[in-house]
């Protein structure tokens, strides 16, 4: 198993890059697999390393593997693959700030760009045209105290929520989340089951039952491909 990652051994990981680089897990084209893009080819920019454990992360291979690459030799891996629609995601990529000009460069050039965040970070740096699809983390992740809830002011009517549930519990959290604080009003919000965790049928019936008007998405990948598979 691996081991989880101290805040130093993170730190220290990062600190490692050449300057200018980001410390980059994998670059690949695939169908985008959630939100409301999903279906959509699109290439993914997985960032390694995540401050985060999550008890149903799927890509814990992302801790702690990378390679050290500049945002040129990005964007140049990006462009390869002539696709208009660009994620970034992780691990958690605003541990490096490096991402911030790289989304810029990729608005700039024309794609559509998604930010895949936990919430635990600061969105307000971000380019305002990226579109930022950001987790709420429900209390069975084990990370909750992390959200960081003043992003909720922060994020605009074209990002997005995602909320991943993998009990009764986490389901009933997230409706508090959504009515108390009026998410479905202001933005798209999506409820994820945990992969293996809450049945697809369950969580429909609740969502149902809730009289809530919030999008239910599946991982769309893991049904096309094996669950655990890589580059896809």
């Amino acid at each position: 198993m691996m081991q989880p990652l101290t805040h130093r051994h993170r730190v220290a990981l990062l600190d490692s890059r050449p300057s200018g680089t980001l410390l980059i897990h994998e670059i690949y084209k695939s169908l985008q697999g959630e939100s409301t893009f999903a279906g959509l080819p699109c290439v993914f920019v997985r960032t390694a390393v995540c401050h985060l454990r999550c008890k149903w992360c799927d890509t814990p291979h992302a801790f702690n593997q990378g390679t050290p690459l500049t945002v040129p030799q990005i964007l140049d891996t990006v462009y390869a693959y002539e696709c208009p629609l660009v994620e970034l995601t992780g691990g958690e990529p605003l541990l490096q700030a490096e991402v911030l000009p790289l989304m810029t460069a990729l608005c700039e050039a024309g794609k559509t760009v998604l930010l895949e965040t936990s919430g635990a970070c600061d969105i307000r740096p971000v380019d305002p045209r990226v579109h930022i699809i950001m987790d709420l983390k429900c209390p069975d992740s084990g990370e909750s105290q992390a959200n960081y809830w003043p992003n909720l002011e922060y994020l605009k009517a074209t990002d997005q929520i995602k909320f991943v549930i993998a009990s009764r519990g986490d389901f009933d959290w997230a409706c508090h989340q959504i009515r108390t604080k009026q998410l479905d009003q202001r933005h798209q919000v999506l409820l994820s089951a945990a992969f293996g965790h809450v049945p697809l049928a369950d969580l429909a019936r609740w969502l149902l039952e809730s009289g809530l008007n919030v999008r239910m998405q599946l991982q769309m990948h893991k049904f096309i491909w094996a669950p655990d598979a890589r580059g896809v």
